[in-house]
C-alpha cells in the first residue's frame, strides 16, 4: 500500500473525484491531473525572482532612558530591486523604526547594509526616503548592472492564484515559500492602529520576509510583504501591500525623499452621541486646535466648530474626513461644513502641503 502510494507521489499525479458520490465512482471516470506544472511554475518563478530581491541589515542606536546609555540593536528585512541603478524598495519599518519600550528608545538606523543575490559583498545603502502611513521605504546602493524586478497589477489579482514569497526570513537570505491567494483588500489594522488594504496570502511569511516580493505565476511581483498574524491557533495569514498602491509612492520617495500629502491643518475630537449632548453640542468633529497660516486657518476654520460634513458627505470622525482629503489633490479645493455655536455654515479649503 505505501509502496502504491510513494510511486503515485513520484509519478507527480493525484486522482481528483468528478462525482460527489463517491462510492459509485470506477476508476474510468477519474481524472489524472499533472503536478509537473506546479513544480515547473515555482520552479520558473523562483529563478526569474530571486535575483531581483535583497537582503538587508540594519544597525540602530539604542539609548537606555534610565541608564543614559546606548547601545546598538540590529534587524533584518528584505527589499526589492526597482532599477538597474540600485534603488530598492522595502517597508518603513525595517530602515526607519522609531518605536520604544520602557527601556529603550530606538532611533532612525544609522547603518544599513544590504546583499545581493548570490554576492557575498556588504553594500552599503543610502535612505533615500521613508513613509509611515504606507508602511514604505526606498534605498539606494552604489552600484549598476543589477535586475529590477517585474511588477504586476495587483487589481487583477484573485482569490485562489499562485502566490510565491521571496525573501530574507530569519536570515536565511533568498528563501522562497509557496501558496495561494487567500483574499484581496483584506482590511488589517496594525498595533499603532493604522489601517491597510492588504493582500492576504497563505504562502509562509516571517520575521526578515517583510520587504520582500510576492510574486505570482508569471514572477511578476504583485506585492511587497508586510507583516504577518501570530499566535495559538494562526496559521497561514500573511499580507502584502498591493504593489499598485506602491508605485506612487515610491516614484515621490526618489523624487522627492518624502511623499507630498495635502493637508488641512487642524486637530480633532470625534464627537460621538453621548459627548457631543453633554457638552451641548452636535456629532461630529470637534476642531481642537488650528495650525497657524494653514489652510483650515485661511478658510475662516476656528477652534470650537464641529466639522459634520465634507464635499456633501456627512462625516462623524478625523478618519472619515482624511479620506476624504486624501482623495484630492494638492491645491484642490473641499467644501467643509461647520457647526458654529448652533448655525451651520459652509467653507472652501484649499489643500496645502503637509509641512
Amino acid at each position: 500500500m505505501f509502496h502504491g502510494i510513494r510511486d503515485t507521489l513520484l509519478q507527480n499525479t493525484r486522482f481528483v473525484e468528478t462525482s460527489a458520490n463517491s462510492s459509485s465512482q470506477t476508476p474510468s471516470s477519474l481524472t489524472s491531473i499533472s503536478l509537473s506544472n506546479y513544480s515547473e511554475t515555482g520552479m520558473n518563478v523562483a529563478n526569474k525572482v530571486r535575483p531581483s530581491i535583497v537582503g538587508i541589515k540594519v544597525e540602530y542606536v539604542a539609548n537606555s532612558i534610565f541608564l543614559r546609555n546606548s547601545t546598538t540593536a540590529s534587524a533584518e528585512g528584505s527589499g526589492i530591486i526597482i532599477s538597474e541603478d540600485g534603488y530598492i524598495l522595502t517597508n518603513n519599518h525595517i530602515v526607519n523604526s522609531t518605536s520604544n519600550n520602557s527601556y529603550y528608545e530606538i532611533e532612525k538606523a544609522n547603518k544599513v547594509s544590504v546583499y545581493l543575490y548570490n554576492d557575498e559583498t556588504e553594500y552599503q545603502a543610502t535612505i533615500i526616503g521613508t513613509d509611515e502611513q504606507t508602511d514604505l521605504a526606498v534605498i539606494k546602493i552604489d552600484k549598476t548592472g543589477l535586475t529590477p524586478a517585474e511588477l504586476g497589477d495587483s487589481s487583477k489579482v484573485q482569490v485562489g492564484e499562485f502566490s510565491m514569497a521571496v525573501g530574507n526570513p530569519l536570515g536565511l537570505e533568498s528563501s522562497v515559500t509557496a501558496g495561494i491567494i487567500s483574499a484581496v483588500e483584506r482590511k488589517v489594522t496594525d498595533s499603532d492602529g493604522k489601517t491597510f488594504t492588504l493582500i492576504q496570502t497563505d504562502a509562509a511569511i516571517n520575521s526578515g520576509n517583510s520587504g520582500g516580493a510576492l510574486v505570482n505565476a508569471e514572477g511578476k511581483v504583485i506585492g511587497i510583504n508586510t507583516l504577518k498574524l501570530s499566535g495559538t491557533g494562526i496559521e497561514g495569514m500573511g499580507f502584502a501591500i498591493p504593489i499598485n498602491s506602491t508605485k506612487n509612492i515610491y516614484e515621490q520617495l526618489i523624487q522627492y525623499n518624502k511623499v507630498k500629502r495635502p493637508y488641512i491643518g487642524i486637530t480633532g475630537l470625534d464627537l460621538d452621541q453621548k459627548t457631543a449632548e453633554y457638552n451641548k453640542l452636535v456629532v461630529g468633529i470637534y476642531v481642537k486646535d488650528v495650525e497657524t497660516f494653514s489652510a483650515a486657518e485661511k478658510a475662516g476654520i476656528k477652534i470650537g466648530d464641529v466639522i459634520i460634513a465634507a464635499n456633501g458627505k456627512n462625516i462623524t470622525t478625523m478618519k472619515e474626513l482624511d479620506e476624504i482629503k486624501n482623495s484630492h489633490n494638492i491645491g484642490d479645493t473641499i467644501e467643509i461644513r461647520l457647526n458654529r455655536n448652533g448655525k451651520e455654515i459652509t467653507v472652501s479649503v484649499t489643500l496645502a502641503e503637509q509641512p
